[in-house]
């Protein structure tokens, strides 16, 4: 855990406080016909390999969203987006990206808005929001089949430090402390095992304070773990056909625990589910998406 405690120690050095925060924090272009339009950057390091991480993708498409429906609509300033279907009809590359935001419904309880992530005049990102009332109280009921996860990692856990093999594809990890739990991730050892894996990431201060910053990185969060199918020696680019980020609550400070499964793996296709619980143990994020299987090298 040398590694994870000399990041903590850069984290709170206040060196890159709130990188993530950058991502959502869009400038706003001019809007017509009631289509809210925003320019952002998204940072080299938010990047899986060359393309940008997907998850990082939806919680900056839920910035815009959420800037637009409070600007046209202060009257639901306390909703927050609840639930995101994307597409993937394309990949981004880091750097200058566009927004348009399109208000499908409003309502005293949910409002429905559409966001299109735009780069070189083409619609590469599409999410589909749904806004409501996040979940403030304790969870009337919480099954514990989870919560054999440690809070924190663990002194085995291996952290994705900028020069390790894991570090050198999943560049999240410069902003962000990242670690994976080995006793799942067979992959690693050279390994077959069971298709599931877990991991811990925590947001940098400045961005763990932002309440919601802190939400929006909890979506990204969502979309962390590396494909289950590694653990059946399937590796290389798994791309996101469809993805589904449920966000149940604001999150505690602390780490971030990603449970990642799946319920089946096919020819072609297998679909991957993963849980986000914060340092509480509430359940504050949900994904499910349906990818394609890697091609064999």
């Amino acid at each position: 855990m040398t590694e994870l405690a000399i990041e903590r120690d850069l984290d709170e050095s206040g060196l890159d406080a709130a990188p993530f925060g950058r991502v959502c924090a869009l400038d706003e272009l001019s809007s017509e016909d009631g289509i809210g339009r925003y320019r952002g950057t998204i940072d080299p390091i938010w990047t899986i390999g060359p393309k940008v991480h997907g998850g990082t993708m939806v919680a900056s498409s839920a910035a815009a969203a959420t800037r637009w429906l409070r600007t046209a609509h202060p009257e639901a300033a306390e909703m927050f987006a609840i639930s995101a279907g994307t597409d993937f009809l394309g990949a981004p590359d880091p750097g200058e990206v566009d927004y348009e935001v399109r208000i499908r419904k409003t309502g005293r309880q949910i409002c429905l808005v559409d966001v299109g992530l735009i780069q070189g005049g083409r619609t590469l990102v599409h999410s589909a929001f749904t806004f409501g009332h996040l979940d403030e109280a304790a969870p009337v009921y919480a099954p514990d089949s989870y919560t054999d996860m440690p809070a924190e990692p663990t002194p085995d856990a291996i952290a994705y430090s900028p020069d390790s093999p894991m570090g050198r594809i999943v560049h999240v990890a410069q902003g962000a402390s990242v670690a994976i739990d080995p006793s799942w991730a067979h992959f690693l050892a050279g390994e077959q095992g069971e298709p599931r894996l877990r991991l811990w990431i925590r947001p940098r201060p400045g961005d763990e304070s932002d309440p919601d910053v802190s939400a929006w990185f909890a979506m990204m969060a969502g979309d962390m773990s590396p494909p289950v199918s590694q653990n059946l020696g399937r590796f290389g680019w798994a791309p996101t056909v469809q993805m589904t980020t449920y966000l149940r609550r604001r999150p505690a400070p602390g780490w971030l625990r990603v449970i990642a499964t799946t319920h089946a793996i096919g020819e072609r296709m297998f679909d991957e589910d993963q849980l986000v619980l914060d340092s509480t143990g509430a359940v504050v994020a949900q994904s499910r998406q349906l990818a394609l299987i890697p091609l064999p090298r």
